[in-house]
């Protein structure tokens, strides 16, 4: 018999790793804060990250044909510069100022999109665009674990559509949440509640993923860049209330 926490935990990763699958970013954000409220936090966030990797491995797999290899492999270099201030983020006092700012440009730059604005659009791959995106996401990467919006304004810029977006994010988290997990197994965090979570959880995950390409493939133009841009604000909202409890 299933106890309490064990379902909420399921219910949890069933939520986050569907919105995931759909529209290719946000999960980290969705699962770990909610985890952290039934289950340590050192737990939560390795096995989000383990989640993560199994969810990217199979949509890269399904999907490999619709990755933009050059978009990905100019993402991941710059991230792998930005994670070491990320890493001194981590560890600053400034932390609730940054969440802030960081929170109210996300919804600065959506709800401009969503005002019905010509929001920049890029007709082909920007290397210095791409740079800045991927160094970003490298920095919020190392410091708070959310890689994902910066990529998202990038995939937004580009008119990347749904499957496309979907598919090109996951050819990125699957490198970079194998390194996050070497991160944890070094730091001693891969610990036997992570991998028992996981075993309990990856039946409901597998559903979530085939369930979100099914909605990712009923996606197309305008109608999947407003839902990232609604993604987008809600990740921001996060962060600014996040900034203002000073909590996860």
């Amino acid at each position: 018999m299933i106890d309490a926490t064990t379902l909420l935990v399921l219910l949890i990763v069933l939520f986050a790793t569907l919105v995931r699958s759909a529209f290719g970013f946000g999960e980290g954000l969705v699962a770990v804060p909610l985890l952290a409220l039934w289950i340590p936090l050192k737990v939560a966030a390795p096995l989000v990250v383990l989640l993560s990797i199994t969810i990217a491995a199979i949509v890269v797999l399904q999907d490999w044909k619709m990755i933009h290899l050059r978009s990905t492999g100019w993402l991941f270099f710059s991230t792998l510069l930005g994670i070491p201030l990320g890493l001194l983020l981590l560890t600053s006092s400034h932390q609730r100022v940054v969440k802030a700012a960081l929170g109210m440009i996300l919804i600065a730059f959506s709800a401009y999109s969503l005002a019905g604005r010509a929001p920049l659009e890029l007709k082909q791959d920007h290397r210095g665009w791409l740079f800045i995106c991927g160094f970003f996401a490298g920095v919020l990467g190392g410091a708070y674990g959310m890689n994902g919006p910066p990529l998202a304004i990038y995939g937004a810029m580009r008119r990347w559509s749904a499957q496309h977006f979907r598919a090109t994010l996951q050819g990125y988290f699957l490198p970079a949440s194998i390194i996050g997990m070497g991160g944890y197994w070094l730091a001693g965090l891969w610990v036997p509640a992570v991998t028992h979570y996981y075993l309990v959880t990856l039946p409901v995950a597998l559903l979530a993923v085939f369930l979100g390409r099914a909605i990712n493939r009923r996606l197309h133009g305008e109608a999947f860049l407003m839902f990232v841009y609604v993604g987008l604000v809600g990740l921001g909202a996060l962060l600014l209330a996040q900034a203002i409890t000073g909590r996860l």
